[in-house]
């Protein structure tokens, strides 16, 4: 027959390896629990780590095309700089030349030209002409101011040579009216409709 100590010696061996057993299930799910949290923090710090490089990416993308429109537009800014400066040297040599268009042996049609088209934008019958002295000479061999004046049906006469300039100034009304048709002037005028026609001549470009 077993003893009372006996069987306290079984119970206690017993009881010491249900609390070995139970102690080894809790560090097993311990551990299970270690590993799973271990598992999402790796798995969180890699999103964290992709989505910091995506958006690494995209701002280094954004700033390559920034500086890009950036570097095109200051290219296409010093472009229009030196379009607008090399033409602003074209004009300027054309005008210091104006007066060389008289030596062309069509002037007295040019300086008729100039007179009708002064004339018919004022649309007055009366008003004096003034002319530099070549384009007077011109306009006085061709008989074009008496010819202009019948087909206009006014009355326009010569005055005294202009001082400065190549072409024709026309005053009217006591002088209340005024068009300048100068070829200086005239140029001017249309400068700003010439730019881009001129700038593709320059170019080799068809216009």
């Amino acid at each position: 027959m077993k003893t009372e100590v006996q069987d306290i010696e079984m119970l206690a061996r017993a009881i010491l390896t249900e609390a070995r057993d139970e102690a080894d299930q809790i560090k097993a799910e311990a551990k299970e629990k270690v590993d799973a949290i271990r598992k999402r923090a790796q798995e969180q710090a890699e999103e964290e780590r992709k989505a910091i490089l995506e958006r690494g990416q995209q701002d280094a993308e954004r700033l390559r095309s920034q500086a890009m429109a950036t570097a095109q537009l200051k290219a296409r800014s010093l472009q229009l700089a030196h379009r607008e400066q090399l033409l602003d040297r074209v004009f300027k040599a054309v005008k210091e030349k104006l007066s060389e268009v008289q030596k062309r042996p069509d002037y007295e049609q040019i300086a008729a030209l100039l007179l009708r088209e002064a004339l018919s934008q004022l649309k007055v019958t009366k008003a004096e002409v003034r002319a530099d002295e070549s384009t007077q000479k011109a306009l006085k061999k061709m008989g074009v101011l008496d010819e202009i004046s019948k087909e206009l049906k006014g009355e326009f006469t010569l005055g005294k040579a202009l001082e400065e300039g190549t072409g024709i100034v026309v005053d009217a009304a006591d002088g209340k009216i005024h068009y300048d048709n100068t070829l200086k002037t005239r140029l001017n005028r249309l400068q700003s409709t010439l730019r881009s026609s001129v700038y593709k001549v320059l170019m080799g470009e068809k216009v």
